[in-house]
């Protein structure tokens, strides 16, 4: 946690008077209590998962007791409230908590959930869940507790440590998948098998007051994964791991992503989108006030050569930033291959991209990448107040251009590499590169 209170620190000594405003909201993680510390309403029945044989030891297996706690409230005609106590360490094995159910459902978790610490408790399931929840309405999961994923032996055997290992899935801690009107808050996910919290074809969704937290080694463990959903709000959180501390991948809209601290990991990404050909969309993304730290991209678009579809209407707003690799980057040439990508001319289209207020430390000469298909060059990108400088003044930061047609305004340094939409059109393909230096 050391390196979580380091952040926190840097953070509140790189704020400066007229931004701090901006982020009184980070300082008071989290910013309201859950509803769980409210009195329960009387109509709401609460079922104690302890009533289930749940021993909450930590050795003993409470697998069982979880799955006839959520059949009883699922199956509940009334709103109903499972808990799991602040004295509880429940030892929970692979298990699918479904839908659909008769009322409103609450699990409340305010005592520690952990899963098996060997991979082999895993024989003969999938590999991609642990907790799974799908098919539920109106379901919020909150508490103040834990969710432990116990994912150091999974991170041991990854390909992406040990590359003689063969690359194998490993679980999401929780995955949402075809829920809707539902709430996820006041919740620490720590040390995930692979991914933290996955919401996969999921409506209408509120994130807010998490930790989310993994050693900055930890392979491929992205804090919030969003896929295929619509109407996604997360808010008032701090997601610190070792991939991408948000993640927004295919046919996702209407995502608001606000006061969030990220870092160390990956940045906030949306994509990979158009891998192995695919057809994808991403639009409606809003990404205001973060501030990002020790992280290896900052505010990121990427999408793989041979695919198709749209990344549009995209709004990166209100960002700080200390010692960021690549700050901003949109990358149309993106390869997570062992063997090079081979070129090709069909691409991901990207419109409508805005970059404004975006300011703090480059950990890379190039503070701005915006590398664009030469058949499908990126169109109306947006660069507005922007103040990348080098980590401890030392030198200059650059940006660089490739077929990158939008425009610039306000204070932007790096300068503006970006070209004007209107020679798009007498040009539609750009035969150099535009790249430029400050000194």
């Amino acid at each position: 946690m050391s390196y979580l209170c380091n952040i926190l620190v840097l953070f509140s000594l790189t704020l400066t008077a007229a931004n701090a405003n901006h982020f009184e909201s980070l300082l008071q993680l989290p910013r309201r209590p859950s509803r769980s510390t409210r009195t329960r309403p009387r109509s709401e029945r609460l079922l104690h998962v302890g009533h289930f044989g749940a021993k909450g030891n930590g050795f003993t297996d409470d697998t069982k007791a979880f799955e006839d706690a959520w059949k009883t409230a699922c199956s509940s005609k009334g709103k109903t409230r499972v808990l799991v106590p602040e004295n509880y360490t429940s030892l929970v094995r692979p298990i699918d908590l479904s839908g659909p159910c008769k009322s409103r459902l609450t699990l409340q978790i305010s005592g520690t959930i952990i899963a098996p610490d060997d991979p082999d408790a895993w024989e003969g399931l999938n590999p991609r869940k642990w907790l799974y929840f799908h098919s539920v309405s109106r379901l919020t999961v909150e508490g103040g507790g834990t969710v432990n994923g116990m994912g150091q032996e999974w991170w041991r055997r990854s390909c992406k440590h040990n590359h003689s290992n063969p690359c194998r899935g490993a679980p999401t801690a929780l995955t949402f998948h075809k829920c809707k009107n539902m709430r996820v808050e006041n919740l620490s996910v720590i040390d995930s098998q692979q991914m933290h919290i996955a919401f996969t074809s999921c409506r209408r969704v509120t994130i807010s007051a998490l930790k989310v937290i993994a050693p900055g080694s930890s392979p491929n463990t992205d804090g919030i994964h969003i896929s295929a959903s619509r109407g996604i709000v997360v808010d008032n959180s701090t997601v610190s791991t070792g991939d991408d501390c948000v993640s927004i991948v295919k046919n996702s809209s209407q995502i608001s992503i606000s006061n969030i601290i990220c870092g160390p990991g990956h940045g906030i990404s949306i994509g990979s989108i158009g891998k192995s050909k695919s057809w994808e969309e991403v639009k409606d993304v809003t990404v205001d006030t973060a501030f990002i730290s020790d992280t290896a991209n900052g505010v990121r678009i990427k999408t793989w050569q041979g695919g198709s579809g749209l990344v549009s209407k995209i709004i990166f707003r209100n960002i700080n930033m200390n010692n960021v690799s690549n700050p901003i980057i949109i990358d149309q040439y993106y390869c997570d291959s062992k063997k090079p990508c081979a070129n090709q001319t069909s691409a991901v289209s990207i419109e409508k991209i805005s970059f404004v207020h975006v300011h703090g430390t480059s950990a890379t000469k190039q503070a701005i990448k915006i590398s664009c298909s030469d058949a499908s060059p990126c169109r109306n990108i947006n660069l507005q107040d922007i103040d990348l400088e080098p980590l401890n003044d030392d030198g200059y930061t650059e940006s660089f251009c490739w077929e990158a047609y939008g425009s610039s305004s306000g204070q932007v340094y790096p300068p503006s590499c970006l070209s004007d939409d209107k020679s798009l059109l007498e040009q539609p393909v750009q035969s150099g590169i535009t790249s430029v230096s400050y000194l």
